[in-house]
């Protein structure tokens, strides 16, 4: 069920905040607002950190590129962990009905490890880059990155991470990437908990271990062939793939005759296995682009593939925009070889 008693709630056609004091039944709640009792069918309530997001909206603002910043002192903690891990302190402040909200974020870098690390960190909102840090965390120490305003994290925030040994070991990984993505949910169910555990903060984990470093294995072409592999000459393994596509259709009557059965998942994983396909098809035969057709709908689909190519090094660039043929239901790719 959506609401539980006690819940505070905005009433969507008023917007006047209340709470929720019992429920009647699965569409109605019975609510207090302003000391008087009625009850409310619950698509006529919501929850008000939802107000909160729509209302806010960021200032248009440059991004900002630190590098270098000076470290903070402090003494190192206790082991309690591995790894490195990604902390938010919330800031509250009052609203007009004397309640908290938050205001803010304060993020937190936590070195679990009794190593030390290089790192690059980019935060991502609404697809473009909004904040950029170098630097490096001791051992067993915390590191403040900046403040977040809660507004902000309503435009589906992405904080990207590459990590580098500050001494480098031949047997670990030259880097260590990682990525966290929220949406508001989350933060909504992380902020209750923390009211109701009377903790300070939250946090995600990044990575747990640092990863070894991969050996290449080397393979004896001679006893392959001797065993029945067929091996082609790399210069020319072109010539043995399928061949490729400049458009893709993902509408998936296009991709199969049974899907009638499938279930929105199902039909979903099959779009995106079939976009990996052609992508890769497209790399190997040095497309200079790719278009992708996956329509208009509920953007389910669209933000699957955007949310994968902002993540390939050989994307160039991405465009979803007016084409007389697909109208809004084409992205097309831009490639870069090195």
């Amino acid at each position: 069920m959506k609401f539980e008693p006690g819940d505070k709630i905005i009433v969507r056609l008023t917007e006047e905040e209340g709470k929720v004091i019992e429920i009647m039944n699965e569409n109605m709640v019975m609510i207090e607002v302003k000391g008087v009792r009625f009850p409310a069918y619950q698509d006529q309530i919501d929850f008000p950190y939802f107000k909160m997001f729509t209302e806010k909206r960021k200032a248009e603002k440059k991004k900002v590129f630190i590098d270098n910043v000076q470290k903070e002192k402090q003494a190192p903690r206790k082991k309690e962990g591995n790894g490195m891990r990604l902390a938010f302190f919330p800031v509250f402040d009052k609203d007009v009905f004397d309640d908290d909200v938050v205001e803010k974020f304060k993020l937190y870098l936590v070195n679990q490890d009794e190593v030390a690390y290089s790192f690059t960190y980019n935060l991502m909102i609404g697809g473009q880059s909004d904040f950029q840090l170098k630097n490096s965390i001791e051992p067993l120490h915390d590191f403040y990155l900046h403040d977040v305003p809660f507004e902000d994290l309503s435009d589906s925030p992405r904080f990207d991470f590459e990590f580098h040994l500050k001494e480098p070991d031949k047997r670990k990984a030259p880097y260590c990437e990682a990525s966290l993505k929220l949406k508001g949910k989350q933060l909504f169910k992380k902020i209750e908990e923390i009211r109701v555990k009377n903790e300070p903060s939250f946090d995600y984990i990044l990575f747990e271990r640092y990863p070894d470093k991969v050996e290449e294995e080397k393979l004896d072409l001679g006893r392959l062939g001797n065993s029945g592999y067929r091996l082609y000459d790399a210069s020319k393994i072109r010539h043995h793939l399928e061949a490729p596509r400049s458009v893709v259709d993902l509408h998936i009557e296009k991709l199969t005759d049974s899907w009638k059965h499938l279930s929105n998942f199902e039909i979903l994983s099959l779009q995106l296995k079939a976009f990996e396909k052609y992508y890769q098809l497209a790399l190997s035969h040095y497309q200079p682009s790719l278009v992708v057709i996956h329509g208009v709908g509920e953007g389910k689909l669209r933000d699957e593939i955007h949310d994968i190519l902002r993540l390939k090094n050989e994307v160039k660039s991405f465009v979803n925009q007016y084409h007389h043929l697909y109208g809004y239901g084409a992205t097309e790719i831009f490639f870069q070889y090195k």
